[in-house]
Parts: C-alpha cells; structure tokens; sequence
C-alpha cells in the first residue's frame, strides 16, 4: 500500500513538473515577444512552431499575439510587420487547433479592415468555430451586410466575401442558407456566384427547402428565380425536382388568377419539367393546367404550342383521369371533323399520341372513330399506332 502511495506522489510530481515546465516555457515566449520589436515578434511566431514542446503552448502562444493585435490595432494598424503579426497569428490559431482564440478572432475580424488579416481570421473560424451558434450568426450577418450593400450599389470587398462564403461551406450549417442564395442571385461576378452555388450544394437539402419555401411564400418574380435555379441545380435528385416542380405549379395555379406573367412562366416550365420526369403524381395538377391553358389559348392568353404542351403532360401521367378528359377532348375534335371538315392537325395529332402514351382503353372508341374520318395521314397513323399501345 505505502509503495502504490509513493509511485501514485511520485506521478503527480512528474506530471506537476511537467505542467511547469509548460507554463514556463510559454511565460518565456510571451516574456520574449513582449520584449522584442514588431520584427523579431513575426520572427519568434515563426519558429515557434519547430520548437520540441510547441504542441503544449502553440496555440496559446498565438491568442496572446492575438491579443497584442487587438491592443495595438489603432496605432499599429498600417505597419506592414503588424499586419503581417496579425496574418500569422490567426492563421496559427486555426492550424493549432485552439478553440478558445474563436472570440478573439472574431474581435480581429471585426476591427481590421485589412482584407489580408479577414481572411485568415475566416479561414481560421472555418475550422475552429463549428457549432459555435454566435460566431455563425456573426459571419451570416456580416455576409448579407455585404449583400444590402452591393445591391445598394456599393461593390464591397471581394475578397473577404469570397473568405466568408468558404467558412460558411466549411461550417456547414443550415441558417446559412438564406444568405448563401442571396448571394448567389444578387448579381456578383461569375467568382462569387459559383462560390455561393457551390456552398449551397454542400447544404443539397436545407437549400431544396428553402427554395420550396421561396416559391410558395415570395414575389411572383423570386418564385420564378428560384424555380429557375431548383431545375437546373444538377445535385437535386429526380425526386427532389420533382416535387418541388410539383410545388411550383400548385402554387402558380392557385395564383393564376393574378394574371402575372412570372406566374404564368413557371407554370408553363413546371409542366416541360413534370413531363420530363414523368411525375405522375402531379396528375391532377396537369389536368387542372391543360384545362387553365384552353382557357387562356380561348382568351389569347397563351399560344398554341403551350396546348399542345399541356396535351403531352398529360400523356406522361400515366393516369387513367387524365385520359378521359383527353380522350373526350378527342371526342369533341372528331365532332368538329364530321361536322364541317375542320380540325387542328397539332392539337390533334397530340392528343392522339398522349392517348397512346397513357394506354388506357377507355380511348378506345374515340380513337377507332378516328379512322372513319377524313384527317390526313399523319394522323390516321398515329391514331392506329395509339390503338395498338392500348393496354387491356
């Protein structure tokens, strides 16, 4: 027992021993950079890192030079041994790991201008400060800042915008998001843009919800923006451009009665998307669509050929509602033939097709009715093919 007492005294002793040295070591270095011109401090940040017991005090050692930049900004901050002081300091407290210099560094960000000295404490943030809630929201903040200015006409600095964008990727939190997407639609160079499109990416969900979010909750004019910038993000899945396509001609339907030429746009766009994508569980929006676009086609409202977009949706749907309301539509074309020879060779060589493409047998007799009729070639083909791809 007295000999477990004495190895147990004795490894305290040692490990007292060693915390001394440490704290002497760093006191001499703090001692030594205290003393020594604005040169010789670089110089000691410099080689203190090859130093054999550097991993116990580096990164106090840098939050204490740190501190002088603080201390010293107003007076010092043009000469270029401080800036470079400064630059070296926070891009040691990153590399070393030092958690705690988090707040100073956001002190250094704030009171220097330098575009140099912000990037390295960006650089350095983006590695120490992930989960830190108020560093986060200082960096969100600080980044719209930039946004409101640039919109103002006022082009802020690139550089440290570039930084903040990388710390915010590297950080990797969802509040970003909003500030991301402004950054990317505001208009920056082809730089910024893609740096915000490429930090958006690393946050593929939370950035799909929010442009949900814009579409069903902003102006006419960002829904379409951001329905523009969800169908060619390539990182969504199909699923995921689905349904927020999905999303987006719910809400442009729900909000055609504005007649806004924003609205209309992504309501004609979803549909080539829905398409695309087969979507059938948009069916019922399709159909809500192609009847809103015979309305406007009647008005003048719309061309031709977004009927016969509406028309090829339909076909896509794979839905048994949307091939009766075709197939009656189809019904009514054939009446129009018989009755005086008239007839609309893109309309209803459309209709014929997505009446194929849908295979549902209730098309059956108003496609068979379509070879007793007088229509061209064309169309008497391709109501037999659509016979043919009918499903029983």
């Amino acid at each position: 027992m007295r000999n477990f007492v004495s190895v147990g005294l004795l490894g305290l002793l040692v490990m007292g021993n060693a915390l001394y040295a440490q704290d002497a070591v760093l006191a001499s270095y703090e001692r030594n950079f205290l003393r020594a011109s604005l040169g010789t401090k670089v110089n000691i940040l410099t080689d203190a890192p090859s130093d054999e017991l550097a991993s116990e005090f580096i990164g106090e050692l840098y939050e204490f030079a740190l501190g002088f930049s603080l201390q010293n900004a107003d007076l010092l901050r043009n000469d270029p041994d401080f800036i470079n002081l400064t630059i070296l300091a926070s891009r040691g407290a990153g590399a070393s790991g030092h958690t705690d210099s988090v707040n100073t560094l956001w002190s250094v960000f704030s009171s220097f201008l330098d575009a140099a000295i912000r990037v390295e404490a960006l650089g350095a943030l983006a590695v120490l400060a992930t989960g830190n809630t108020s560093i986060l929201e200082n960096i969100n903040q600080f980044a719209a800042s930039q946004n409101s200015l640039f919109r103002s006409g006022v082009v802020p600095d690139l550089k440290t915008l570039s930084a903040c964008i990388s710390a915010l990727r590297v950080l990797g939190d969802r509040s970003s998001v909003p500030v991301l997407y402004e950054v990317m639609r505001s208009g920056y160079d082809e730089s910024i843009t893609a740096e915000a499109a490429e930090a958006l990416e690393a946050l593929s969900s939370e950035h799909h919800q929010y442009l949900i979010s814009v579409i069903q909750w902003k102006s006419p004019v960002e829904k379409l923006e951001a329905f523009t910038i969800a169908v060619n993000n390539e990182k969504f899945s199909d699923d995921e451009r689905g349904d927020l396509v999905e999303i987006a001609l719910e809400v442009a339907l729900d909000g055609a009665g504005e007649r806004d030429a924003d609205l209309d746009t992504m309501r004609y766009e979803a549909v080539k998307v829905l398409r695309e994508l087969e979507w059938s569980r948009a069916a019922a929006l399709v159909i809500r669509h192609y009847y809103r676009v015979q309305q406007d086609y009647g008005e003048g409202k719309a061309p031709k050929e977004q009927v016969v977009e509406a028309i090829a949706c339909m076909g896509a749907m794979a839905s048994s509602e949307a091939a009766q309301v075709l197939a009656l539509h189809l019904g009514y074309l054939n009446s129009l033939m018989e009755q005086n020879g008239a007839f609309d060779a893109p309309v209803t060589l459309g209709t014929v097709s997505a009446l194929g493409d849908i295979g549902d047998k209730i098309a059956f007799d108003y496609l068979l009715y379509v070879s007793y009729l007088p229509y061209p070639e064309r169309i008497l083909n391709a109501a037999k093919g659509a016979l043919g791809r009918l499903k029983w």
